[in-house]
């Protein structure tokens, strides 16, 4: 594919990679880079980029723009959270003056064969430039956003369930609102492109997958004599706080009730403080923000998923299997991925039937070290960044091509 002139925009800065969203971003930019096409990022963000984040993205894209997001807790953001038409992400990021004038520029005074907008939710500074340059761009939904809301709803306290249903409302009207108008949207999963098709209005709509740098992992040789149970997960996002407490307060009690030597060790960026207080075990190791992820990947045993909900694929999930660990996961935490229970992971739903399955794999190291690489050639063959790079090139193509609006899948 010719070098393309691709201007990106994100709510968040991809590096340092703290999540599955900022590493999904900051690979696809890294490989596209790669590839020769020619990247503006323009990105808000609720913190300042440092001198390491911006010669990292520097060294990728033509021109990094950083432009501060408005405080949560600013009077604006109140207001228009309380009162506005659109849900509260949209609110968040949106209504950003200074963001939209510079985007609006962006598009007088230079060419792009594509915009490429990342969530639903950060698309409201540049709707009506978009519009008023009849500039093609691409939408891409990392979850189905208000399906992800319904979920966490119910941790909501009862006195806010009516704020709640209201909320969703927004986000559904929302969705329907921003992916009517795009040249094509952009899913991770084949299930999440179904919805988001049908809420798109029959817009075009692809599958880019999740991915993984299946080099960065390829090393690692995990450890069934430590007998421990990894997971990792950002914990500003909710269904990981769920999964957390989850196995902490139902799995792991069963698997310490026939194997009180397994040791849980809880990893990842913005931990609650409460957690350490609420499951005092010494047996769990809470360890926060790791920034070599293979170092307790080689510590580990086995690799849990123990997610409820959250939709798209997971790329912790993925990381684990890259890097040959064996995997014991609920079916939404393989969501996306084409994974058979028994050889590339094992599967329960349920607290006893995780728990079970934990201990078959840390009981017969053999058998799940096979599992492990079985996973292992799994991603590699399937899902390394460069392939899912060549799936987002071809949504690209099509756009610029005049694809009809009818779904495709990639």
């Amino acid at each position: 594919m010719k070098p393309l002139r691709i201007l990106w925009t994100l709510p968040y800065l991809p590096w340092p990679v703290t999540s599955g969203g900022k590493s999904r971003q900051f690979n696809l930019i890294r490989e596209m880079a790669a590839r020769g096409h020619r990247l503006t990022l323009l990105i808000q963000s609720k913190t300042p980029a440092d001198e390491a984040t911006r010669r990292v993205l520097g060294a990728l894209a033509e021109e990094v723009i950083v432009l501060p997001r408005r405080p949560l807790k600013h009077p604006a953001t109140l207001w228009r959270a309380a009162t506005s038409r659109q849900p509260l992400l949209t609110t968040i990021n949106g209504h950003a003056p200074a963001l939209s004038a510079r985007f609006e520029r962006l598009l007088a005074e230079q060419r792009w064969d594509i915009v490429q907008v990342e969530h639903s939710y950060g698309f409201q500074p540049f709707e009506q430039a978009l519009r008023r340059h009849r500039q093609r761009f691409v939408i891409t939904e990392h979850n189905v956003e208000s399906a992800l809301g319904a979920a966490t709803y119910g941790k909501w306290p009862v006195w806010m369930r009516g704020l709640a249903a209201w909320d969703q409302r927004r986000a559904r009207r929302w969705e329907r609102h921003v992916l009517a108008q795009a040249s094509a949207i952009v899913a991770v999963t084949e299930s999440d492109a179904g919805q988001l098709g049908v809420i798109g209005n029959g817009r075009p709509t692809h599958v880019v997958s999740n991915g993984v740098d299946t080099r960065a992992f390829a090393a690692v040789r995990h450890d069934p004599a430590s007998r421990t149970v990894l997971f990792l997960g950002n914990y500003e996002y909710a269904p990981n706080v769920d999964a957390v407490e989850w196995a902490l307060g139902e799995i792991a009690p069963k698997v310490w009730a026939a194997s009180p030597d397994v040791r849980f060790r809880i990893c990842g960026h913005g931990m609650p403080e409460a957690w350490a207080k609420r499951f005092p075990d010494e047996r769990i190791e809470w360890r926060g923000y790791v920034p070599d992820l293979t170092e307790v990947q080689a510590r580990s045993a086995v690799f849990m998923a123990p997610l409820r909900f959250g939709g798209g694929s997971k790329l912790k999930v993925l990381e684990a299997m890259a890097a040959g660990l064996p995997i014991v996961s609920t079916r939404e935490g393989l969501s996306g991925l084409p994974v058979a229970d028994g050889r590339h992971a094992l599967i329960a739903d349920t607290p006893e039937a995780m728990a079970q399955a934990l201990r078959q794999v840390l009981d017969n190291p053999d058998a799940a070290r096979a599992m492990g690489q079985d996973a292992r050639a799994l991603v590699q063959a399937e899902f390394d960044w460069s392939a899912v790079a060549a799936q987002l090139e071809g949504v690209y193509a099509s756009v610029l091509a005049g694809e009809r609006p009818t779904r495709e899948v990639c």
